[in-house]
């Protein structure tokens, strides 16, 4: 015959006297067992990340700004016009004549009278590097 158990008493057939292993009180005089607010720490961590986040998207985007205004100055500076092959590492100024095109000169801005947009370099791998322009014109 089975013998039978108080109410109070946690017992199981499989793993015997398990109180102790138990997720939960077993008794009334156990500690109360309660969840812990987590929604403070879930919405700093939330900020945190989402600053992040969005700095690195800031970075990325500056970053695209600047490639794309890279690719308008050499594609204007390819599409100029030139009699001459220019030299890496040379510095070259870049005007717009009366009618309208472009053209790529060694004379500086101050020994004429020219509509003058910028100076740039040539570097090593054909890329033109700006170093200076008017402004408001890419």
């Amino acid at each position: 015959m089975k013998t039978e158990k108080p109410d109070n008493i946690v017992f199981s057939d499989e793993h015997g006297y398990n109180a102790r292993l138990l997720p939960y009180a077993t008794n009334v005089g156990a500690p109360v067992i309660k969840t812990d607010d987590l929604s403070g720490w879930k919405t700093t961590g939330i900020n945190r990340v989402n600053k992040e986040l969005e700095s690195k998207f800031n970075e990325l985007k500056a970053q695209y700004q600047n490639l794309i205004e890279e690719f308008r100055w050499n594609e204007l500076l390819y599409n100029a016009k030139f009699s001459f092959e220019p030299v890496v590492g040379e510095i070259y100024h870049l005007y717009k004549d009366t009618d309208g095109t472009h053209f790529l000169s060694l004379i500086a801005p101050g020994e004429w009278n020219r509509e003058y947009l910028g100076t740039f370099k040539l570097n090593s791998d054909r890329k033109w590097i700006l170093l200076h322009h008017e402004s408001n014109i890419i």
